[in-house]
C-alpha cells in the first residue's frame, strides 16, 4: 500500500474518531473517540490504541522521530486527561487528537523542514513549561505552608 493510501485511510479513521457527528444548529463536531471516552478507562485506552495507529502510519511514511513523538504526546494527553471523570469527557469532545495528528502529518508531507523545526521546538518548550509550572506550584505550596505554620505558631 502506498504512503498516500495509508494517509487517506488514517484521514478517514481520524474523521470517524474526532468529527463524525455534529450537534444540530451548531458547528460543534465530535466523533467516536469522545463517545468511547464516556466509558471510564476503557474508552480512553481504545482511543489511545487508535491514536497509536496514526503514529504507525507516520512511521511507515518515514516521518521523523520528533514528529512521531509529538503525535504520541497528543495521544497521551488525550488518554491521560480523558481519564479524569467528567472534566476528561468534556476535554475529549474538544481536544481531537486524531485530527491534530492528521494535520501534523499533512503539514509534514507539504513542508517537512518547517514542520520538523516547529515540532522540535514544541518538544522542548512544552516540557520546560510544565516543569516551570510544577516548580512555581511547589514554591507556592511551600510558601503557603510556611505562612500557615507561622500563623499557627
Amino acid at each position: 500500500m502506498s504512503d498516500a493510501a495509508h494517509f487517506e485511510r488514517y484521514a478517514r479513521l481520524a474523521a470517524l474518531l474526532d468529527s463524525a457527528f455534529g450537534v444540530p444548529g451548531t458547528r460543534i463536531r465530535f466523533g467516536f473517540d469522545a463517545l468511547m471516552g464516556l466509558a471510564p478507562g476503557f474508552g480512553d485506552f481504545v482511543g489511545a490504541v487508535f491514536g497509536a495507529y496514526g503514529v504507525l502510519v507516520a512511521r511507515r511514511m518515514g516521518a521523523p522521530l520528533a514528529l512521531q513523538a509529538r503525535m504520541l504526546a497528543n495521544v497521551a494527553i488525550d488518554a491521560t486527561v480523558g481519564a479524569i471523570p467528567l472534566a476528561g469527557d468534556l476535554f475529549d469532545f474538544a481536544f481531537k487528537p486524531h485530527l491534530r495528528n492528521l494535520a501534523l502529518l499533512g503539514q509534514w508531507r507539504n513542508d517537512p523542514a518547517r514542520t520538523v523545526r516547529n515540532t522540535r521546538l514544541m518538544l522542548i518548550v512544552v516540557p520546560l513549561a510544565i516543569l516551570l509550572m510544577a516548580a512555581v506550584t511547589l514554591a507556592l505550596a511551600v510558601a503557603g505552608l510556611v505562612a500557615l505554620a507561622r500563623w499557627l505558631g
